[in-house]
């Protein structure tokens, strides 16, 4: 049967990544035109984007120190149906104070990749829902085929309101409301499915097990505060070229329409997707840090060459084949995350690395605007290239020794 070497709850927490992801693709691409659209200023649509980002940093602490007490299933459906209230509001009114604090608790994404605080329980969740421990890069690796699959239909959905426009007559305003009429949707869905989850996601604890996911070992603090900050030179780097701002320098440099930027997107997500297959077989071969540096070094060459070539055909290329390169380190290092920590330690190990990496990547895109006005429009593939390198020896040199219990041999 398919996917057999999968219990029911990794089933069910796929289906609801492949929904979620989804309704974040179109809601990445349309969210600040739609504000514009309805007569914010670019000051005030930073803020509630800025709101997005507050909530994953937030959501992922919370879950980090309280989700294994309350537990983990009760938290992703609250955080599931947050996403359905934020959705509704989003349908419902244009009023600015309802936007931003709708924007704050809704685990809305605009960043093109999946940050916010279900990541960080279901990667916990993960390890626990497959019955061959042979398969534990292989669920990391599916899980996020799944989502940048999905993200990528999602992208393609952003061309919902021009269709709207000009076949049903609808205002500009209106032709977007049925994609929060979809984000709405997704939330609901979301939510139910959490409901089917089985008590297996909990944290497994006996009478001498502390249910305590702060309290990491000294060992496993060790780990996560180097990860940590490895992890958040990374997203501190990526925040240089997160998808709107690679997307406005091919508007700027190259004259590209959104409609074309929005299959590039769509195509450069379906290569990212396909890569994740390819690296979990690397993994299992060459072991899970290996990929990581070995893959995400040539993906930063070719990002510093794209700021440097005069075509656009040249650029896209080598912007493509980067995306096909760039995220191999993400099921690789979700999985090395949890296998380097006890069981009971996961969610607070995922929320901690993960809560780094939001942290650090909301500051970069900032600080982006200047660069490009004082230096040079390419400026910022150049600089995050350069930090993820880096990033990438700084992983080498500190963790190539440090081999979860299944690569010891």
């Amino acid at each position: 049967m398919v996917l057999d070497w999968l219990t029911r709850d990794g089933k069910l927490i796929i289906s609801a990544r492949i929904i979620r992801t989804f309704s974040y693709g179109f809601l990445s691409i349309i969210l600040a035109i739609y504000l514009k659209e309805i007569g914010f200023n670019e000051i005030l649509i930073g803020f509630i984007l800025s709101a997005t980002l507050a909530n994953s940093v937030i959501f992922n602490l919370f879950s980090s120190f309280f989700a294994d007490r309350i537990g983990r299933k009760k938290v992703m459906i609250a955080y599931a149906a947050l996403m359905a209230v934020s959705g509704s509001v989003f349908l419902m009114t244009e009023n600015y104070a309802a936007l931003i604090i709708a924007a704050f608790i809704g685990t809305i994404n605009v960043t093109g990749s999946e940050t916010g605080a279900f990541l960080s329980l279901e990667q916990a969740i993960l390890p626990q829902t497959v019955k061959n421990i042979k398969k534990r890069n292989t669920v990391f690796a599916f899980y996020n085929i799944v989502g940048t699959f999905a993200m990528s239909g999602g992208v393609l959905l952003a061309l919902l309101p021009q269709f709207m426009q000009e076949n049903f007559d609808l205002s500009v305003i209106d032709s977007f409301k049925p994609l929060f009429l979809i984000y709405l949707s997704a939330g609901l869905a979301v939510t139910i499915i959490y409901f089917f989850l089985s008590k297996h996601v909990e944290v497994t604890t006996t009478k001498h097990t502390k249910l305590v996911s702060s309290n990491l070992s000294q060992k496993s603090k060790k780990i996560v505060i180097k990860l940590s900050s490895l992890f958040a030179l990374d997203s501190f780097a990526g925040g240089f070229v997160i998808q709107s701002i690679v997307s406005f320098w091919f508007f700027t440099k190259f004259g590209v329409d959104l409609t074309t930027l929005s299959i590039i997107f769509s195509i450069a997500g379906v290569l990212t997707a396909i890569s994740f297959f390819f690296a979990a077989k690397i993994a299992d071969r060459i072991g899970l840090i290996n990929t990581m540096v070995f893959t995400h070094i040539p993906s930063n060459i070719l990002l510093i060459l794209v700021a440097i070539v005069p075509t656009f055909p040249i650029a896209l290329s080598l912007y493509l084949a980067r995306m096909t390169l760039s995220q191999m380190d993400v099921p690789t290092r979700q999985a090395y995350i949890v296998t380097m920590v006890k069981e009971n330690e996961r969610t607070a190990a995922a929320g901690i690395t993960n809560t780094a990496r939001n942290t650090a990547q909301s500051i970069s895109p900032s600080i982006t605007g200047a660069i490009i006005q004082s230096l040079w429009l390419s400026a910022p593939f150049v600089i995050g290239g350069l930090l993820k390198i880096i990033y990438d020896l700084g992983i080498y040199a500190n963790f190539r020794k440090v081999k979860p219990p299944d690569e010891i041999k």
